[in-house]
C-alpha cells in the first residue's frame, strides 16, 4: 500500500470539520438576504404605505377593531412576530434537545420563512394585514432557524476557531445580502425599462428574497450533520425542558448575566435594522434607490467590518471588542438624530458607520457565547440565546413604534434607542468573561 495517500483519522476529521463549516456558512448566505431585502429595505415603507392607502382620514387603520397609526402598523407587526417567535423556540428547541434531529427542524423552519416570504409578492392595494400575517410568519420562522442553526457553531468548531468561524458566517450573509441588492437596485431604478410598476418591483424583490433563501438553504441542508442525543438528556417535552434548562442554567449565573446584556444590546441593534428605512424614508424623504444605496453601503463594510472585527478579537479579546462595538454604535445612532431631511450623503456617513460595527458585534457576540455553553447543552443553551435574541426585541420596536405615535416624530423614535447600547454596555462590562468559561466547565482561550 503506499503509505503517502492514506490519511490520518485526525486529517480526517478536519476534512470533515472543515466541510460542514463552509455548508453552514452558506445558511448565513441563504437567510440573510431576507433580513436585507425585505426587512431593512422593501417591506418597511412599502407595508407603511400600503398601511397608509388602507388608513382611514385620521391616519389610522383599525386591525381587530383596534385603532394603529399606519406609520406604526409595521414597528407593531415586527414585535408581535417576536413574540410568536419566543413562544413557539422552547417547543422547538426542546424537540431537538430530544431526538438529536435538528436538520429536520431546521429544514421546517427555514421553508416556511422563505415560503411566506415568496408569498409577499401578493402583497398590494391595501392588503396590510395580509403584510403584517406574512411578515410575523416569515419573522418567527427566521428566528427559529436561526436559534438551530446557531447551535450548531460549538459542535462544529473547535474554541479556538470559534471566533473566526462566527465572523467569516455573518461575512457571508453580508455579501450575499449585497449581492441581491446590486439586482434589487437594478430592477427597483429601471422598473419602466423591463416592464413593471414601481409597486410590482418592489414585490418582485420581496418575493426573490424567498426563493433565494429557499435554494442556498439545500446546501448546509447537505452538509451539517445531526449529532444523536443521549437518551438521558431527552425526558422532558416544551416549556418543561425550557423550564429545565433555566432550571440549570441557573447554575452558571454568569452565563445568564452576559445573557441579559446580549438582550438589551442585540434589541438596539434589531431594531435600528428594523426601522432605519423606515426612518430613511418618512423622516429624512430619501427615495428608495438611496435607501437602497446606503443598505448596499452597509453590506458591503460589514463584510470587512465582521472580519476585521474578528481580527481585533484576536488581539484584544472578544468582550473588549464588542464593548468598542457598542459605544460605536451609541455615537452614530445619536449622530442619526442630527441629520438633514434630504441630504443622502449623511445619511451613507451614517451607513458606513453601522456597517463597519455591526457584523462584528453579531458575530462575536455568538462566538463568546457558545463558550458559555456546558458541554453536552448546546441546543438548549443557544434556544436560550436566541430567546434572548428575540426575547426583548420586540420592546426596541415598540417603544419605536409608541414613540413615533405619541410625538409624530420619528427623530425623537431613533433617539429614543440610544439607552439599549448603552444599557448593553454597563451589564457587558460587568461580566466576568474568564470566569464565566470557567464555570461553564470549558477550556479558557488565551485570549478572551
Amino acid at each position: 500500500m503506499d503509505t503517502d495517500t492514506v490519511r490520518s483519522p485526525a486529517a480526517d476529521d478536519r476534512a470533515g470539520r472543515r466541510r460542514e463549516q463552509r455548508g453552514w456558512y452558506f445558511y448565513d448566505w441563504a437567510c440573510s438576504v431576507y433580513s436585507t431585502t425585505v426587512v431593512t429595505v422593501f417591506l418597511g415603507p412599502y407595508l407603511t404605505t400600503v398601511a397608509e392607502a388602507a388608513a382611514d382620514a385620521d391616519g389610522f387603520v383599525h386591525p381587530l377593531g383596534v385603532p394603529v397609526r399606519a406609520g406604526s402598523f409595521f414597528a407593531y407587526a415586527v414585535s408581535l412576530s417576536v413574540v410568536v417567535a419566543v413562544l413557539v423556540m422552547p417547543l422547538v428547541g426542546a424537540a431537538a434537545d430530544r431526538t438529536g434531529r435538528k436538520k429536520p427542524l431546521l429544514a421546517a423552519a427555514a421553508y416556511t420563512g422563505a415560503a411566506a416570504t415568496a408569498g409577499m409578492f401578493f402583497l398590494d392595494g391595501d392588503r396590510y394585514l395580509l403584510g403584517g400575517l406574512l411578515l410575523v410568519v416569515a419573522n418567527a420562522a427566521q428566528s427559529v432557524a436561526m436559534m438551530l442553526y446557531n447551535s450548531y457553531l460549538p459542535q462544529i468548531a473547535p474554541p479556538e476557531e470559534r471566533d473566526a468561524v462566527s465572523s467569516r458566517g455573518w461575512a457571508f450573509g453580508y455579501a450575499a445580502g449585497a449581492l441581491v441588492l446590486v439586482a434589487n437596485l437594478v430592477l427597483y431604478t429601471g422598473h419602466d425599462s423591463f416592464g413593471v410598476s414601481e409597486g410590482m418591483a418592489v414585490r418582485i424583490c420581496l418575493a426573490s428574497a424567498g426563493l433565494w433563501w429557499g435554494a442556498f438553504a439545500l446546501i448546509p441542508l447537505r452538509r451539517l450533520r445531526d449529532r444523536r442525543t443521549p437518551a438521558r438528556e431527552a425526558a422532558l417535552p416544551g416549556f418543561r425542558q425550557l423550564a429545565a434548562t433555566v432550571r440549570d442554567m441557573r447554575r452558571h449565573p454568569l452565563t445568564l448575566a452576559f445573557l441579559l446584556a446580549y438582550l438589551v444590546y442585540n434589541d438596539g441593534i434589531q431594531t435600528v435594522i428594523s426601522q432605519a428605512s423606515v426612518y430613511g424614508s418618512k423622516e429624512l424623504g430619501l427615495g428608495q434607490s438611496t435607501l437602497i444605496v446606503a443598505v448596499l453601503l452597509v453590506q458591503v463594510l460589514a463584510v470587512a467590518g465582521a472580519l476585521l472585527l474578528g481580527r481585533l478579537a484576536r488581539r484584544y479579546g472578544a468582550k473588549r471588542t464588542i464593548l468598542g462595538s457598542l459605544v460605536a454604535w451609541t455615537l452614530t445612532l445619536a449622530a442619526g438624530y442630527f441629520l438633514p431631511a434630504g441630504a443622502p450623503v449623511w445619511f451613507f456617513v451614517l451607513a458606513a458607520g453601522i456597517g463597519l460595527v455591526l457584523g462584528g458585534s453579531q458575530a462575536l457576540s455568538r462566538s463568546l457565547f457558545s463558550h458559555l455553553v456546558p458541554p453536552g447543552k448546546e441546543a438548549e443553551c443557544f434556544s436560550a440565546y436566541e430567546i434572548s435574541d428575540r426575547g426583548l426585541s420586540w420592546l426596541g420596536p415598540l417603544l419605536f413604534g409608541l414613540t413615533y405615535q405619541l410625538t409624530g416624530s420619528y427623530r425623537d423614535a431613533i433617539l429614543s434607542l440610544v439607552g439599549f447600547f448603552v444599557l448593553g454596555f454597563v451589564l457587558l462590562a460587568r461580566v466576568p468573561v474568564r470566569r464565566a468559561i470557567a464555570d461553564a466547565g470549558n477550556p479558557v482561550p488565551q485570549r478572551i
